[in-house]
């Protein structure tokens, strides 16, 4: 695999489990890094059942698809999302976009390098699991965001994903940052912390890797309710503690790019 050269940091929000809350958090935190004045694309990179759209209220004409049929462009494919945002969807409910193709693979991050020119960050909300796209997506990414829960399965599916991670760089003779973790579904900060230090200890145990905590969010009729309305939170109720873990999650991947433009003070970790 080939990994192209981007202008613009790209991070991968990814997760083990599906249902775990990873295209929410990728759609939020595009809606905050936007409010505080970051050109941000939003790539859906669930190619086979993508739902970033969804969560925005948005039907787009044209999608990923289209642009590997050789239709249109990956340009002509970008829709404005609620919240200031670019998203480039894909499609949903397509089989042959659930087949390992490294080809495929390579045009879309080509093409996501060509277009990282106009923006300040990529972001990525890959499919749940360990398949081929999800991988290699990790491999080109800069840093990428593992979410999970409490629930025992989805802690299990979240270190599966970094120990598959861990291996597929090895493979690829790449150096790749450790990913690190956003807890979902949680009671507060004290049960986030004691989550993340115990599946950090498995890691380090196992794999020689430390993943630290990059934010988390509350179990939240908020969350639920601005998923039903297809409207971010990160839209309203800027006081709200959603709103604040979301801030400090924005404020902690732009610390990730020493390089990264200085629009508004940054929120201390």
């Amino acid at each position: 695999m080939i990994r192209p050269a981007m202008s613009a940091p790209f991070v991968l929000v990814s997760g083990g489990k599906g249902g775990v809350g990873k295209t929410m958090v990728a759609v939020n935190l595009a809606v905050q890094l936007a409010s505080e004045g970051r050109r941000v694309l939003l790539a859906d990179l669930d190619l086979a059942m993508a739902d970033a759209h969804v969560l925005v209220r948005l039907s787009p004409s044209s999608t990923i698809k289209d642009f590997l049929a050789g239709r249109v462009t990956a340009r002509d494919c970008i829709v404005r999302a609620a919240g200031g945002f670019d998203l480039l969807p894909a499609e949903s409910g397509d089989p042959g976009l659930a087949r390992d193709d490294a080809q495929r693979r390579e045009a879309i991050l080509a093409a996501l390098a060509e277009l990282s020119v106009d923006y300040d960050i990529v972001l990525g909300d890959s499919a749940a699991g360990v398949g081929p796209d999800v991988l290699d997506f990790a491999a080109a990414a800069d840093r990428v965001l593992i979410v999970t829960t409490p629930d025992p399965t989805a802690l299990t599916d979240a270190y599966g994903c970094i120990k598959a991670l861990d291996l597929h760089a090895t493979e690829l003779g790449l150096d790749l940052p450790t990913p690190e973790l956003i807890l979902n579904q949680v009671d507060g900060a004290d049960q986030a912390d004691g989550l993340a230090t115990r599946l950090r200890g498995v890691c380090e145990r196992f794999l020689a890797r430390s993943p630290r905590l990059a934010g988390w969010l509350p179990r939240s009729s908020l969350i639920c309710a601005s998923i039903a309305r297809q409207r971010p939170f990160a839209l309203d109720q800027p006081r709200a503690l959603e709103n604040h873990c979301m801030r400090r999650l924005s404020a902690r991947v732009q610390r990730w790019f020493p390089a990264f433009p200085t629009l508004k003070p940054l929120l201390k970790a």
